[in-house]
């Protein structure tokens, strides 16, 4: 009997005498077998007790099992009825909060347990290609990545114990007094940090449907899990869905939001929209110093004068200016929209928008406090 034989009809015979054998445990064994060999009886032994027993109170049923299956000192297997023992197909979606069913299943019985991540599988999935359930569950993946945020620095200033900070003469001046007027302990003060604001403007015109539907979930957890966020519809118009999206219960946000604005799946002016955002919003002040995010296809049916004009103000004023297209994961994607084409060279990040996966540059950007290298060149867009 071959070596493979002789360690599977022992397995079994464990089992059938209530040894729990898990499918690791015999893969163990077997390779114990090929390292130790087969020759010694000793090392047969060891090789399964060292592999197959995990509970103290198995090693005198082992002893019986072991002495009664190899029997000899030549390891020649005596006649003995094989129980063959049915394996049970387990899949585990990975949801730890999942009841147990309380199955009929032996304590013995070996299981073969199959894991998946839904996670996993949505990460790269295209959004376009995303059923209710599938947004359901990548909102709350979203809440996640929305939370991050980068800082900048503020006016105000705070303690700390670094000597290379400024000076703090007041609070010096007062901690000299109680030692005779020897500044013994000095106090320094340096910048502090405050949450960058992030402007968020979505594009929801026809074009955009089968997306605008997955960003506008990763633009609710952006605004309900961090501070100074602003958002803003852009189509055929302007319209600012901040506090209609500020509710923790995502459907009643969304649907105040689809409430308040009239132009979903409709056309597309963003040169206009974003010169209405500029002259409204931007430029007195929402857009000085924040990261703003345009999601966008690109797609405009007005002048690329005017976009390229408004692109160039708004740029102007930000930190830096991100611009998500679902279209720029396409192999062999270029920009040759003439709105995408007349903004592109005004943008400091180039992201592509389709899946959670690029939902997680996105955060990274956003988190990311360092200055931006500057304008991507033209040819950035193409996907290879």
């Amino acid at each position: 009997m071959q070596a493979d034989q002789l360690a599977v009809g022992f397995v079994n015979a464990l089992r059938g005498a209530g040894i729990d054998v898990a499918v690791g445990s015999s893969v163990s064994y077997y390779q114990a077998l090929g390292a130790v060999g087969m020759a010694q009886r000793s090392s047969v032994y060891w090789a399964g007790r060292a592999t197959l027993v995990t509970e103290p109170e198995d090693i005198e049923v082992y002893d019986k099992i072991f002495d009664a299956y190899y029997g000899g000192q030549h390891l020649v297997a005596t006649p003995v009825v094989e129980v063959i023992q049915p394996i049970t197909l387990v899949v585990d979606d990975g949801d730890d909060d999942a009841e147990d069913d309380g199955g009929d299943d032996e304590p013995g019985d070996p299981s073969l347990m199959l894991r998946w991540s839904r996670q996993e599988v949505l990460r790269d999935k295209d959004f376009a290609h995303y059923s209710d359930d599938e947004l359901d569950e990548a909102h709350r993946l979203m809440a996640a990545m929305a939370r991050i945020g980068g800082t900048r620095r503020s006016r105000r200033r705070r303690r700390t114990h670094r000597t290379a900070g400024h000076p703090e003469l007041r609070r010096t001046v007062r901690a000299a007094i109680r030692t005779g007027g020897e500044p013994v302990r000095r106090w320094y003060t340096e910048p502090g940090q405050r949450i960058r604001r992030v402007v968020l403007l979505l594009d929801i015109s026809g074009s955009m449907e089968s997306y605008a539907r997955a960003l506008i979930r990763f633009v609710h957890a952006a605004v309900v899990g961090r501070r100074r966020v602003e958002v803003f519809t852009i189509g055929t118009r302007l319209t600012r869905i901040t506090r209609e999206l500020s509710s923790h219960d995502p459907d009643r946000a969304l649907g105040a939001a689809a409430d308040a604005v009239s132009d979903w799946s409709g056309g597309t002016r963003l040169g206009d929209t974003l010169a209405e955002f500029n002259e409204m919003w931007g430029i007195r002040g929402m857009a000085r110093g924040a990261t703003v995010v345009i999601l966008s296809d690109g797609w405009d049916r007005g002048s690329p004068e005017v976009m390229a004009e408004q692109m160039a103000r708004l740029r102007r004023v930000t930190h830096r200016l991100v611009w998500v297209n679902p279209l720029k994961a396409t192999p062999g994607y270029q920009p040759l929209a003439q709105g995408m084409a007349a903004a592109l060279p005004h943008v400091d990040d180039f992201i592509e928008g389709h899946s959670l996966h690029s939902l997680e540059r996105l955060a990274d950007v956003l988190a990311d406090d360092r200055s931006p290298a500057g304008p991507i060149p033209m040819n950035a867009g193409v996907t290879v």
